[in-house]
């Protein structure tokens, strides 16, 4: 039924799309009872570790519900949770992509915290930028002091779904960030332009500048992106051992 999976993606990602897109095909149809796990050992060539963390990802997607004594069956289609750790992996194109989205969500955070930020959400997000400024300084790669930093914004929006989605896409975006630093840590001119941008995002939420800090926001990914874009094919070949996968993995 399926071929055999190899390569150097988890195993498991690799079994779980296999089976999502029969899933989404229409070959396994509603109510379909997915193969018993022997089978998909079998046909796969991959341990029983592998098919259940693969069907654990499917049931947490909501494809497939397993029934006690009786197996797994396909559930019915529906719209599906949003579950990019499930998508492929962040290639080159992937992370410009998450780029791109970024710059339109972060943007618009950057915005409304112009508008809404009290003088506790100043002093937050004044303290993640000094922090970010340190690990730079102390030559760490900042990604979790960047993501706090971008995170500090959105809270300061005061709206926590725009809090919850720019937290979900920063984190399932960690490894792409890692890169992205990693890129922009090869140069010094990078790492200051990089610099000067948070720091002109946060002054224009101080000045209360909406326009203004959605401009800036918007505009440092889009030179991040430039900047990804200026890599040479060496430099993704070098960095092709980093955690470029959206999931638990300067910049951005």
């Amino acid at each position: 039924m399926f071929s055999k999976v190899s390569g150097p993606i988890r195993l498991a990602d690799q079994v779980a799309a296999i089976l999502a897109e029969e899933i989404e095909s229409g070959r396994l149809a509603e109510g379909d009872k997915l193969p018993t796990e022997v089978a998909l050992v079998q046909q796969l060539g991959v341990s029983r570790t592998v098919i259940r963390e693969a069907v654990s990802r499917l049931r947490n997607a909501g494809l497939v519900e397993p029934r006690q004594g009786l197996g797994v069956f396909v559930l019915p289609r529906r719209a599906r949770p949003l579950d990019l750790e499930a998508e492929s992996p962040g290639t080159k194109s992937r992370v410009l992509q998450t780029v791109e989205v970024r710059a339109a969500l972060e943007g618009e955070a950057a915005a409304l915290a112009a508008t809404r930020a009290t003088p506790d959400d100043f002093a937050r997000m004044r303290g993640a930028l000094d922090a970010l400024d340190a690990a730079v300084a102390a030559d760490g790669d900042g990604v979790d002091e960047d993501l706090a930093f971008h995170r500090s914004i959105a809270e300061s929006t005061g709206n926590p779904v725009l809090l919850s989605t720019v937290r979900y896409l920063g984190e399932v975006a960690r490894g792409g960030i890692r890169v992205t630093r990693a890129n922009e840590a090869r140069r010094s001119d990078f790492i200051e332009a990089v610099r000067q941008e948070h720091h002109a995002i946060l002054a224009a939420v101080e000045a209360r500048d909406p326009e203004a800090a959605r401009a800036a926001a918007r505009l440092h990914l889009r030179h991040a992106a430039a900047r990804l874009q200026d890599a040479d094919d060496r430099f993704w070949t070098e960095n092709d051992g980093l955690d470029v996968r959206l999931g638990p993995g300067s910049g951005t």
